[in-house]
């Protein structure tokens, strides 16, 4: 696992998730996939990563009662990137693609919890890389831990057993 590259960009006077000298990951590098920023520009692929797989994220843990996916179109889904992109730009919650490669393969969302200082985390991959969902958490859970200043977060665990689900 790598952590490199990062960002202090801080909008001004605006109440942000993370405080203001914290520099906010922009690369986490791993030998199966890497995280990256969503950004609109990942639109197409990511469009077609979570709509091949709706019924295999709504199993996933953390998305079970979460009511996502939902249908959209692909406009809708660009539209919701460009928000997961100005909220990270904001410092109010930060949305990473999960890249193999060059494809789409999930995404990890760090948003606020309701308890100030605290998180919350969920994360996806498609199904056809299932394999991998265990291994994403585990090391997502270590880099919050080691890197982000969050006082806790709720990160719905896996076990090798749901990993077959």
């Amino acid at each position: 696992m790598t952590d490199t590259t990062a960002t202090s960009a801080h909008s001004g006077g605006e109440s942000t998730f993370v405080p203001p000298d914290f520099s906010v990951p922009t690369t986490f590098v791993h030998d199966e996939f890497h995280l990256t920023p969503l950004r609109p520009e990942h639109n197409p692929d990511d469009y077609r990563a979570w709509t091949s797989s709706k019924e295999h994220i709504r199993r996933t843990p953390g998305f079970e009662h979460y009511g996502w996916p939902v249908d959209m179109t692909i406009e809708e889904n660009r539209r919701d990137l460009v928000q997961h992109a100005d909220d990270f730009t904001r410092r109010v919650g930060f949305t990473y693609s999960v890249i193999s490669g060059e494809e789409v393969i999930g995404c990890v969302y760090i948003y606020p919890d309701d308890k100030p200082g605290h998180a919350q985390v969920r994360s996806w991959v498609r199904e056809d890389r299932a394999q991998l969902d265990v291994v994403l958490y585990e090391l997502v859970d270590e880099w919050l831990r080691d890197v982000w200043p969050f006082k806790g977060y709720s990160y719905s665990p896996r076990t090798r057993e749901l990993s077959r689900y």
